[in-house]
């Protein structure tokens, strides 16, 4: 990234300040703004998040947020409610009143004298999803938002569930959020108050997995925040981007799709990061983009961005699996609009280990499949991006063992997708719950086979996730499951591969009993989004731009790693990840920070409920002879009836525990 130190305006900062809310609640809120933006002023971009201004994401703000206000904008950063140095309580994700504070801050910054009454927001993950759902709201002042990361459907393309099936990372991420938010707010800024904000914070924690795990299927709660619900409730401008190494790929054209409101939609080849600081490689200049963004809809300056085509995506070579992507080779390609007339969906008939031509298919011919609980441990993270290293899918031929493996021919030709690729398969289940998952890979010519994209469907959620039915077992049914969307290109000599299996640990929680499914080969299909070669002019981007990087010292080093272990006498399997950030020392202000991370996730084979999956997250913050850690543990485990958390919360001032709390949480199974 190129650093730039000068800007056509100068910058003036303003480190902490305060928003009163009707209610008498204060927000905490970092600025940067033109110095001269009260005789001149300048269209307003708000981010609103819980991850602390003051040292959580200090370190990207400071590459983002002065190089827009040198460019003629007011950043605003601000605390949700109960977050960081803001006032109150944080109750869960994307509530009611923190929607309502969203909207409230945005008058409040519209009605600034170094506001012009024009406001855009912008964010990425939590910050991409509330940027959506505040702009539902239609606050006046609102007019453009760029959302990064995000989902439109908080129930079936969030963290917490996929296609039905309970994601682990419901737990993880929860146990995440409950160390983190459990941090103190900083002394130089709260003063003396400071330790009793503190203890209140800690008091009133919430245990969110249980929160979530109590809506096991698409219920009222879901719905709220999911603004697939009804996209016509947004009418500011939206700018869609995401990555497809990360989660949430599919949300940006399925906004294409819906929203009547202008929408463009930008996808890389990254992870859960910001475009300019993102892997892997190439970044692009993500904040020159955005300028033009903002200043087309928020200056009415003519940037030329509303002529770019809707849909710019990068289509992704074939690679050789590996946990890591530095870079990814490939090229930009693009849509007029999406859906596209420009991509075909072909289909290809599924017989007895090939996919074929749909007119080759062959005699309807049965195939069981009890998967080992085992598969899916080289599946890679769910979301890559949050942790530090090691989050790609290896070798898929570690996992195609427990799978039903069909493969193409060899190609003799290259084979480009842009979409999500579906399955439609002719099944039967011996048990009344189940699930199945299904990848497609990319198979090179010694065998090693890299994950292009996967999808997940609980079985008894075949005719939508509102009211799910069990199955009847031995009855053959025929559902359709969707892929995560991507843009791959399949090289001559390779195959294409679809894996099929009766479980994906540690991705989703097994079903409560061991699964025999019997898939009818010859009346199944593979549907692929083809979109065949054509001449066109490639989208652009200019080398990633920011403003110079946060000062710090690194105290203690960074560490990560990710193992798998056997137990021989008992079968037992675990999935071991620790992610350890070290210890850092924030020069301006002296606070240091540190996190470290310790996942396991145990099955046997054979037993579905040997699972157990547990999360231990431990934060670190002081400044000098002032020092604090929060410690959070969360342990899952589930019988056939019920699904059981146990969670423990510790608080210590140097050595002193100054605060502990613990959950035991037994919550009944929902056809899950």
């Amino acid at each position: 990234m190129r650093v730039v130190g000068q800007f056509p305006r100068v910058v003036r900062e303003i480190e902490h300040g305060w928003i009163g809310l009707a209610d008498g609640c204060r927000l905490a809120t970092r600025i940067w703004l033109p110095a001269d933006a009260e005789a001149r002023p300048v269209p307003a971009v708000l981010e609103f998040l819980p991850y602390r201004k003051r040292d959580g994401t200090r370190a990207r703000d400071e590459i983002t947020q002065p190089y827009l206000a040198g460019h003629g904008y007011a950043c605003v950063r601000v605390d949700i409610r109960g977050t960081g140095e803001s006032d109150g309580l944080m109750e869960d994700e994307y509530t009611a009143q923190e929607l309502a504070d969203g909207k409230a801050v945005i008058a409040w910054i519209a009605a600034r004298p170094w506001c012009d009454g024009k406001v855009g927001m912008m964010g990425i993950s939590w910050g991409g999803f509330n940027a959506l759902q505040v702009a539902a709201l239609r606050p006046p002042a609102l007019k453009a938002i760029v959302t990064i990361c995000s989902t439109d459907d908080r129930y079936a393309d969030d963290i917490h569930y996929a296609g039905g099936c309970l994601l682990n990372d419901n737990l993880t991420w929860s146990a995440q959020m409950l160390a983190y938010s459990s941090r103190p707010p900083d002394p130089e800024l709260l003063g003396a108050g400071w330790r009793e904000t503190w203890l209140q914070r800690l008091d009133n924690m919430p245990l969110l997995a249980a929160n979530w795990l109590r809506h096991q299927r698409r219920d009222a709660y879901w719905k709220h925040g999911s603004l697939c619900e009804n996209f016509a409730d947004i009418e500011a401008a939206v700018f869609a981007i995401g990555g497809w190494a990360d989660a949430y790929s599919n949300a940006v054209p399925r906004l294409l799709a819906g929203l009547e409101s202008p929408c463009l939609g930008l996808v890389g080849p990254w992870v859960h990061k910001y475009p300019h600081i993102a892997w892997p490689a190439p970044a692009i200049g993500f904040l020159q983009e955005i300028l033009r963004w903002w200043d087309h809809w928020l200056k009415g300056a003519d940037t030329g961005i509303m002529a770019e085509p809707a849909y710019r995506v990068y289509m992704l070579d074939s690679v050789r699996p590996a946990a890591d992507h530095a870079d990814w080779p490939g090229r930009w390609v693009s849509e007029p609009a999406w859906p596209s007339p420009g991509v075909t969906p072909v289909s290809y008939a599924l017989n007895p280990g090939r996919i074929v031509a749909d007119d080759e298919a062959g005699p309807e011919t049965p195939l069981a499949l009890c998967s080992p609980q085992t598969t899916g441990l080289f599946g890679g993270r769910f979301c890559a991006g949050m942790r530090q290293d090691l989050e790609f899918p290896t070798d898929q031929r570690d996992d195609d063992g427990g799978a039903l493996v069909f493969d193409s021919a060899l190609l003799e030709a290259r084979v480009e997708i842009l979409g999500a690729p579906a399955v439609e398969l002719e099944i039967a289940s011996d048990r009344p719950c189940a699930l199945v998952a299904l990848r497609l890979s990319d198979v090179h010519p010694d065998g090693a086979a890299t994950r292009v994209c996967y999808g997940v469907l609980n079985l008894t959620h075949r005719d939508g996730h509102q009211h799910p039915v069990p199955l009847e077992p031995g009855q053959r049914i025929r559902v359709r499951v969707r892929l995560n969307d991507i843009a791959y290109a399949f090289p001559p000599g390779h195959r294409i591969r679809l894996a099929v299996s009766t479980t994906y640990w540690p991705l989703v929680w097994p079903s409560p009993e061991p699964v025999t499914l019997t898939l009818y080969a010859g009346a199944s299909r593979l549907e692929l989004p083809v979109r065949p070669p054509r001449e066109e002019v490639a989208p652009s981007f200019e080398e990633p731009e920011g403003a110079p990087p946060m000062a710090c010292d690194q105290l203690e080093p960074e560490t990560c790693s990710r193992t798998i272990t056997r137990d021989i006498g008992s079968g037992a399997v675990t999935l071991r990840t620790v992610d350890d950030d070290g210890l850092k020392r924030i020069k301006a202000h002296g606070l240091e920070v540190g996190s470290r991370a310790v996942e396991s996730f145990t099955i046997t084979p054979e037993d579905p409920l040997s699972a157990r999956a547990e999360a231990a997250w431990t934060f670190r913050i002081g400044r000098g002879g002032w020092q604090t850690r929060t410690e959070g543990r969360t342990v899952m485990w589930s019988d056939r009836d019920n699904f059981y958390l146990e969670a423990k919360l510790e608080a210590f001032e140097g050595d002193a525990r100054v605060f502990e709390k613990t959950w035991n949480e037994t919550i009944p199974r929902d056809l899950v």
